[in-house]
C-alpha cells in the first residue's frame, strides 16, 4: 500500500469527522438544527449525493503498487476501472460512437485504400454492422437499469425504506450508476479525448481532486480563521490592530496573482529537487496539496472578519460580562462561552465555502495555474477542451461531461449549506 501526503490527510480529516460526531452525539443543543436537517427533503437528498460523490473520492484515495506493474501507483478506484483505463483509442470520438470522429486513410486487407471513418478498437467492437448499434444500446441501458433496480430493491428489503426523497435520491444514484458501468463495457459513454481516453474515466477521477480541495483547503484555513478572529474581537487593543492589517493588507493582494506566483515557486522548487519526485503521481500529488496550502492561506480572511464581529458582540453579552466579574479565566471564557457560540458560524460557512473551493480549482487549472496537468481534474478537461470547441467539427463532450459532474456535486453542495445555514441559525431556536 502507497500512502500519499494527500491521502494521508484525507483519512486523517476523515477519522476528524468521526470522533467530532461521536463526542456531540446526544447534546441537546443539536437536537434542534439535526431534526430540521433530518425532516428536510433537500438536506437529505443533497446529503446523499455528497456522500456519493465522498465515497468515489475515497476509493480513489486507497493507492497501491499492483504486482504486474513496476513503479505504476494505482488507486482502488483505478483497479475497478481497468476496462476503461486500459481500452484507450487513437484519438477523439463521440460518445456511444463506433468509429473515430475524423476521417482518415484506411488500408484495406487486400491493399487496396479508401478515405473513411476507421473503426475504434474497443468501442462497439462486439457489433457487426453499426445498424446494430442503436437496439444493442437500448438493450444493454435496459439490461443496466433493471440490474440497478435489483440492487435496490436487495437494500431497501434489508434496510426497510420508505417511500421519500433521501430513497428516492439513493434509487436514481443506483440505477444510473448500474447503467453507466455496464454500457461502459461495451462502449466510451462519454467518448474519448484527443489521446484517445475515456472521458468518463477521465470524469470519475476528476471527483477527487474537487474533493481535496474543497475539503484539505478548508482544513488549512479554519484554524487561521478560528483562532485569529476569536482573539482579535475579544482581547481588541493592539492585538485587533495587527490581526486587522494582517488580513487587510492579504485581502489587497489579487489573490490570483498571489496563487500564480506561489505556484510558480513550487514547480522551481520540484524542478531543483527532482530526486525526491520520481514518480509521476507523487509529484502531482505534492503540487496539488502545495495548492490546498495555498488557497488555505489565502482564503481565511473573510471567516476571520465573520466571527472577529460575532465575537465582538458575544463578549458584551450579561453572561459573558458574568463570567469576568466573577474572575472565570479569560481562556475559559474562551472555550466555554465564546467558542461554542461562534460554532454555527464556522459549520455554515465550512459548507459555503466548499463549493467555491471546488469552482476555483476549475478557473485556476483553466489559467494554468491550478493542478498538475497530468493531475485529473474538471479544470483540466474544461482547458483541454476550450480550443477544441472552435474546430469543426465540434468537440464537445469533455466539457460537457466536466460541466454535468461539476454541476451535480457544487448544486448537491449549495442545496446542502442552504438548509444548514437555516437549521443552525440561533434566532430560529425556540
Amino acid at each position: 500500500m502507497v500512502i500519499l501526503w494527500t491521502d494521508a490527510l484525507i483519512f486523517t480529516l476523515l477519522i476528524l469527522v468521526a470522533s467530532l460526531t461521536y463526542y456531540l452525539r446526544g447534546k441537546e443543543h443539536l437536537k434542534r438544527p439535526l431534526t430540521t436537517l433530518k425532516q428536510s427533503s433537500t438536506a437529505m437528498a443533497s446529503l446523499i449525493i455528497l456522500l456519493f460523490f465522498i465515497t468515489i473520492g475515497l476509493l480513489d484515495s486507497i493507492h497501491f503498487k499492483p504486482p504486474t506493474q513496476n513503479n505504476d501507483i494505482i488507486s482502488v478506484l483505478d483497479y475497478g476501472a481497468s476496462s476503461l483505463r486500459e481500452h484507450g483509442e487513437k484519438t477523439y470520438s463521440e460518445p456511444f460512437a463506433t468509429t473515430l470522429y475524423n476521417k482518415e486513410m484506411i488500408v484495406e486487407s487486400n491493399g487496396t485504400t479508401r478515405w473513411d471513418y476507421p473503426r475504434l478498437v474497443f468501442g462497439g467492437k462486439h457489433l457487426n454492422n453499426e445498424n446494430q448499434k442503436s437496439s444493442d444500446i437500448f438493450q444493454k441501458t435496459a439490461t443496466g437499469f433493471f440490474v440497478g433496480v435489483g440492487i435496490f430493491t436487495l437494500l431497501a428489503f434489508g434496510f426497510k425504506f420508505k417511500l421519500n426523497a433521501a430513497n428516492l435520491t439513493v434509487f436514481i444514484l443506483i440505477t444510473v450508476s448500474s447503467t453507466l458501468i455496464y454500457l461502459s463495457n461495451y462502449y466510451h459513454v462519454f467518448g474519448t479525448d484527443k489521446v484517445g481516453e475515456d472521458v468518463f474515466y477521465q470524469t470519475i477521477k476528476s471527483i477527487r481532486t474537487g474533493l481535496v480541495l474543497g475539503t484539505l483547503t478548508t482544513l488549512i484555513l479554519l484554524p487561521f480563521s478560528l483562532v485569529l478572529g476569536i482573539l482579535s474581537g475579544f482581547f481588541r487593543g493592539w492585538l485587533d490592530d495587527v490581526i486587522q492589517f494582517l488580513y487587510t493588507t492579504l485581502n489587497s493582494i489579487p489573490s490570483v496573482l498571489l496563487i500564480g506566483a506561489s505556484v510558480l515557486m513550487v514547480q522551481v522548487y520540484m524542478a531543483n529537487h527532482e530526486s525526491d519526485f520520481t514518480s509521476l503521481i507523487v509529484r502531482a500529488d505534492m503540487r496539488l496539496l502545495f495548492l490546498c496550502l495555498i488557497l488555505g492561506m489565502t482564503s481565511w480572511t473573510g471567516l476571520c472578519r465573520l466571527l472577529r464581529a460575532e465575537t465582538l458582540k458575544l463578549r458584551e453579552m450579561e453572561y459573558v460580562q458574568a463570567a469576568t466579574s466573577l474572575g472565570v479565566k479569560q481562556h475559559t471564557i474562551l472555550f466555554r462561552h465564546i467558542l461554542p457560540n461562534v460554532m454555527h458560524i464556522v459549520l455554515i460557512s465550512i459548507v459555503l465555502d466548499f463549493s467555491s473551493l471546488v469552482l476555483a480549482e476549475a478557473a485556476l487549472s483553466y489559467i494554468n495555474i491550478g493542478v498538475d496537468s497530468s493531475t485529473y481534474s474538471w479544470g483540466n478537461m474544461i482547458n483541454g477542451a476550450r480550443l477544441e470547441m472552435a474546430r469543426e467539427p465540434v468537440v464537445w463532450w469533455s466539457l460537457s461531461a466536466a460541466f454535468l459532474f461539476m454541476f451535480a456535486l457544487v448544486l448537491a453542495a449549495n442545496l446542502f449549506a442552504e438548509t444548514v445555514q437555516t437549521a443552525f441559525d440561533p434566532r430560529r431556536s425556540q
